[in-house]
C-alpha cells in the first residue's frame, strides 16, 4: 500500500510539473515603472483569450505576484488562456484611502489606475502574436480597489482614450467587491458580459447604492458609489447579461474568495458560457456564508 501511495504522488508531481513546463512566464515593463507578469502557452501558436488580473490594496498597497494571483494565472493559462497580473499606480501609498481623502482624488486616483490597465492591454496587444492573443477576447478581472479599477475602464470610456481604439471593447468583466462612480455609464453600448460578486455588508465598498467606507455627506471623502447589486440591476434594465454572486451577510472577504478553491467554479462557468459561448444569462446567485448584520438589502436575505 505504502508503495501504492508513493506512485500515486510521484504521478501527481510529475503531472503537475509538466502541465506547468509546458507555460512560459516573462516579467515586462509596460509603462513607466509599472510592471506585468504575463503567462502563456510555449507550444500552442493557437491565438487565445487573454486573462488580466487587477489586485487590490486600497490603490496604496497590494501586490500583483502575491501567489494567490500567479496561482491564478497558472490555472486558467493551463486552461486555454493567456493570463496577465499587472501593477498600476498606487497614488495613495502613505496617504489612505478612507474618508479623509478628498473626493476628487479619489475620483482621480481610480481614474488612473483604469488609465494603466488599458496601457497594459494595449502594450500586450501590441504583442498579440508572441503571446498567442485574440484581441477581441479580452477580460478583465479586479479585487476591490483593482475591481473599482476594471468596472471604470470598462464602463467610463474616457478613460480609454489616446490608450486604446475608440471601438475597441472588452469581451467581458469580473468585479469582486467593486463598485462603479456613475451608473450611467452602463449603457446599451458599454454592456458586456459582467460578472459581479458581492457581500451584502461589506463595510467598505457598498453592495448598493451608498458612499464609499460610508463615509459621512460632511466628510472630505465623501463619494458615492455603485456596487454590484445596483449595477446588475442597472444590466436588468437594459435588458443584458450579468451574473451576481450575493453573500447574505457577507464582507469585503469577497474581494477574495472567488478566486478560491471553493468557489473558483462559478468562475469558470462564468468565463466558459457566458464570456466563450456567449451565453446571454441573467443570473443571481444568493449564499449565505456571512456572518455581519446590517441593514443593506435584508429582502434578499430574509
Amino acid at each position: 500500500m505504502r508503495v501504492h501511495l508513493f506512485f500515486i504522488a510521484f504521478f501527481i508531481c510529475v503531472s503537475a510539473f509538466s502541465q506547468s513546463n509546458s507555460l512560459k512566464k516573462e516579467t515586462l515593463i509596460y509603462e513607466d515603472t509599472l510592471g506585468l507578469d504575463v503567462y502563456y502557452s510555449k507550444s500552442d501558436k493557437t491565438p487565445r483569450p487573454l486573462l488580466v488580473y487587477v489586485h487590490g490594496g486600497g490603490f496604496s498597497g497590494g501586490e500583483r505576484d502575491h501567489p494567490d494571483h500567479i496561482r491564478f494565472c497558472q490555472r486558467y493559462a493551463e486552461r486555454g488562456w493567456t493570463t496577465a497580473t499587472i501593477s498600476y499606480h498606487l497614488t495613495r501609498k502613505g496617504k489612505g484611502f478612507s474618508c479623509d481623502a478628498p473626493t476628487q482624488e479619489k475620483i482621480s486616483t481610480i481614474k488612473t489606475a483604469a488609465q494603466n490597465t488599458h496601457q497594459a492591454i494595449a502594450f500586450l496587444i501590441d504583442r498579440a502574436d508572441k503571446y498567442r492573443i485574440d484581441p477581441s477576447r479580452v477580460v478583465l478581472v479586479g479585487s476591490s480597489a483593482g475591481a473599482e479599477a476594471v468596472v471604470q475602464a470598462v464602463y467610463w470610456r474616457e478613460t480609454m482614450k489616446g490608450i486604446l481604439p475608440e471601438d475597441f471593447e472588452y469581451a467581458g468583466v469580473v468585479s469582486m467587491a467593486g463598485a462603479l462612480i456613475d451608473i450611467n455609464w452602463i449603457t446599451e453600448e458599454t454592456a458586456i458580459p459582467a460578472a459581479f460578486y458581492h457581500g451584502t455588508c461589506d463595510p467598505l465598498v457598498p453592495y448598493g447604492n451608498a458612499a464609499h467606507h460610508y463615509c459621512d455627506p460632511e466628510k472630505d471623502g465623501f463619494l458615492m458609489l455603485h456596487g454590484s447589486y445596483s449595477m446588475a440591476q442597472k444590466l436588468i434594465d437594459l435588458g443584458k447579461q450579468y451574473f451576481l454572486v450575493t453573500d447574505c451577510g457577507g464582507g469585503h472577504e469577497w474581494s477574495s474568495k472567488p478566486i478560491d478553491d471553493k468557489h473558483i467554479s462559478l468562475l469558470d462557468d462564468f468565463l466558459e458560457n457566458d464570456v466563450l459561448k456567449g451565453s446571454k444569462r441573467q443570473t443571481h446567485l444568493v449564499l449565505s456564508e456571512g456572518k455581519r448584520k446590517c441593514p443593506q438589502r435584508t429582502d434578499l436575505c430574509e
